[in-house]
């Protein structure tokens, strides 16, 4: 009878990868609950946390629920979280007026949150969106068929400062229009918030994994549609280079964190702006990467704990510093234990 067939190998990668103790010794890239940003939903008035039915396990909630929310979450060691309102239909119209109010929703949601919660980062969208009649993020132009860039920032700088002095740690310009960095970081130091960070949604393409979110805020009614096309100022998803070029801009312009959204698609471009900055890098696992996820589990077509884990590290593993994602609360809960 023969020998067994042996090789004669000096390199044995598999040797790394026998046991569990082994491979936790040498794993690359680790998961914590202080990763994660979570993005919320806030809606005026008293009644219970509304889901969304395109985002299963998510939900609109009132300023009281939401504060509870974000108890848990800080329990459960998420530093931070995202807040984005869901308006009434009749505070919307065509220049998004409503984003400048002093009781805002938002700024109502913001003072709450960091009086229940005084230590969690709060964060809070900088865009038109929610708060116009035509879903887009910012003004249009007189012929509307496009949205005006200077006259936008205009709106865009008031609203931040009024942001920041509800007392918000970072606001987070997601509308993609010229030089706007700049001249909210300006605003912000004259208006004697100097503390105040930004998150700059920097690399923010105009994806079509948007539209769970678009039902969550209204955008997408107030539209009629869930295909905005907003690629006169969202960034072409083909393009890699012009990617690092806003990058580029918005460090230059003052953005203490640079972002790319969505994140799943985009590994490649996290991974480059990791390489070209020293900035933290974040990356927004959006909507619809989020949607995709439960409804293929829900199908049973992929194991939804093992399916959202590597989704979750592969964008640590491409070079995210931190994730804006909705599995955040569940992720911190399993990774807690």
């Amino acid at each position: 009878m023969s020998a067994p067939f042996k090789l004669d190998l000096t390199h044995r990668p598999r040797r790394l990868r026998r046991t569990a103790n082994v491979r936790s010794l040498v794993e690359e890239t680790v998961l914590t609950p202080a990763d994660f940003i979570a993005p919320l939903f806030v809606v005026d008035g008293k009644g219970a946390p509304e889901p969304i039915a395109s985002m299963p396990g998510v939900f609109r909630r009132n300023i009281a629920d939401l504060v509870k929310e974000c108890r848990v979450l800080a329990k459960l060691g998420v530093p931070a979280v995202a807040l984005f309102p869901k308006l009434d239909k009749k505070f919307k119209d065509e220049m998004g007026t409503a984003a400048l109010a002093e009781d805002a929703l938002i700024l109502r949601a913001v003072r709450a949150v960091k009086k229940a919660v005084p230590d969690l980062v709060v964060m809070t969208d900088i865009a038109l969106d929610p708060y116009t009649a035509h879903g887009h993020d910012g003004m249009l132009t007189s012929d509307g068929r496009d949205v005006a860039n200077d006259a936008t920032v205009e709106i865009l700088v008031k609203m931040a400062v009024l942001h920041a002095r509800a007392g918000v740690d970072f606001v987070a310009p997601s509308d993609m229009m010229d030089g706007r960095i700049g001249v909210i970081r300006k605003a912000l130091d004259a208006a004697g918030c100097t503390e105040t960070a930004i998150m700059g949604y920097s690399a923010k393409f105009a994806s079509a994994y948007y539209g769970p979110f678009r039902d969550a805020v209204g955008s997408a009614s107030s539209a009629g549609t869930h295909y905005l096309d907003k690629r006169t100022y969202q960034l072409n998803p083909a393009n890699r280079r012009e990617a690092l070029i806003e990058i580029a801009l918005d460090e230059a312009e003052g953005a203490d964190i640079l972002m790319v959204k969505p994140a799943g698609a985009y590994l490649d471009i996290i991974r480059e702006v990791r390489n070209a900055t020293r900035k933290p890098v974040a990356a927004y696992q959006v909507s619809g990467e989020y949607a995709q996820i439960q409804a293929a589990a829900q199908m049973g077509w992929l194991d939804l704990e093992r399916t959202r884990h590597e989704s979750l590290l592969s964008i640590k593993r491409a070079g995210a510093d931190m994730i804006l994602t909705y599995f955040a609360k569940e992720m911190a809960a399993v990774l807690k234990k």
